[in-house]
């Protein structure tokens, strides 16, 4: 009797192991997956952003080609990539994960769209170092994220939070043009999506443990691509903070 329940307690762990063992592969394409949809969306954003920032033609049906600012195309280009984060949400449950990937490239030719006047505002130089710069600090924040032991889901609502008072404060300056508000923006949106990069891939990571254990296969088939999208916005905007700071002006 002892020998029978020792062989089904090796036969136990022995499965249990396997099964750990075929998470973690999975955690890892998982994660290649996230970081490969994430970096082709970076192209595809910078491809529009640079076709029409580096056209006269293009850019100016969009805003004006001396100061800069918006029409009323400008102004919808502007936004619309927050609207489709927002619907992006609210139809996930009902996208299939193809429908869900296009999406995500028709979200990232959006915000090229929309960032697209940082062509004619700094330098190519400075831009082509900023996004060194943002791709180092985010690659490393990442990283930390991922093989951390400590719990940093506590951060979020607090980061969230953060985001909220930057939409708030971003779009008053739009009106009151304040530099010194201008210049608080850009610094409290460099620590705060620094601390997304970090806590959003610890979240991708323990969804994916978490779900992989419960087979949860349907999300797992669409939830590379939310991944891809949480750590996206967070490279975006950490690269639109830091130019504020590191570009040269045209």
């Amino acid at each position: 009797m002892e020998a029978k329940m020792a062989n089904y307690q090796a036969a136990a762990r022995a499965a249990v192991g396997v099964r750990a063992a075929e998470i973690d592969e999975g955690l890892r394409a998982h994660m290649n997956k996230v970081y490969g949809t994430m970096s082709v969306g970076l192209l595809l954003t910078a491809g529009v952003a640079w076709a029409v920032g580096t056209s006269d033609a293009l850019l100016s049906v969009f805003r004006d080609p001396v100061t800069l600012s918006p029409n009323l195309l400008g102004w919808v280009a502007m936004f619309l990539p927050l609207v489709m984060v927002f619907a992006f949400g609210a139809a996930i449950g009902r996208l299939s994960a193809a429908a869900a990937q296009l999406f995500f490239y028709v979200f990232a030719a959006a915000m090229g769209l929309s960032i697209a006047w940082i062509f004619a505002a700094f330098t190519g130089i400075s831009i082509a170092q900023t996004f060194l710069v943002t791709s180092i600090a985010f690659a490393g924040l990442s990283l930390w994220g991922y093989t951390t032991k400590k719990d940093i889901s506590a951060w979020g609502s607090f980061l969230i939070m953060g985001v909220i008072g930057l939409i708030v404060a971003s779009i008053v300056n739009m009106f009151i043009g304040s530099p010194a508000l201008d210049f608080a923006v850009s610094v409290l949106g460099v620590l705060i999506f620094a601390g997304l990069t970090a806590y959003d891939t610890q979240r991708i990571k323990n969804d994916y443990i978490g779900h992989a254990q419960a087979m949860d296969n349907e999300w797992l088939g669409k939830s590379a691509i939310m991944g891809a999208l949480s750590l996206y916005l967070n490279f975006i905007n950490l690269f639109m903070f830091l130019l504020q700071f590191l570009g040269n002006r045209e």
